[in-house]
């Protein structure tokens, strides 16, 4: 089927109007996203400050990690924004760091709540160590998945470049 002219001007119209809606979309996230991230720096340092004043709890100190973990993963999530706008192309590292950084940060605050408990039994032992399991064979994943998709990209570069 052959296209008229007419349609391939409607066509490229739309396109244009579509990547224009896509590119405002793109710059509102990135700058709720840097607004999120400042809020939460701006938060953990309060949070690292009065822990430093009252005395050096293991949780307190933990949370304020996990703030800072947070912060990082709504970073790259706005890398991943801009890696998008300049590309128009989803970029899957960015969010497999995400990822990774969840991971970890989800197996700081489980150690830390688990240490922090008095009395904890068996079954809540044994439910801890089981995400702990699946949690750490997430990471082993995520760095697989993240070796491989670099290896990718650079034997890419070298045929291409």
């Amino acid at each position: 089927m052959i296209e008229r002219p007419k349609e391939q001007g409607a066509r490229r119209i739309v396109s244009i109007v579509f990547s224009g809606v896509q590119d405002a979309v793109y710059v509102a996230l990135g700058l709720l996203l840097a607004a999120t991230a400042a809020v939460m720096l701006v938060q953990a340092a309060v949070d690292l400050a009065r822990t430093t004043t009252i005395g050096m709890d293991v949780r307190a100190i933990v949370g304020v990690l996990a703030r800072i973990l947070l912060a990082l993963m709504v970073v790259e999530l706005l890398y991943t924004v801009q890696v998008s706008f300049r590309e128009h192309a989803l970029v899957p590292e960015p969010f497999l760091l995400v990822a990774l950084i969840a991971g970890v940060r989800r197996i700081l605050v489980i150690t830390a709540e688990f240490s922090a408990q008095e009395g904890s039994d068996e079954r809540m032992f044994q439910h801890v160590m089981w995400e702990l399991g699946l949690l750490t064979v997430l990471i082993i994943v995520l760095v697989a998945s993240l070796v491989v998709l670099r290896q990718h990209t650079s034997e890419a570069r070298s045929h291409h470049g």
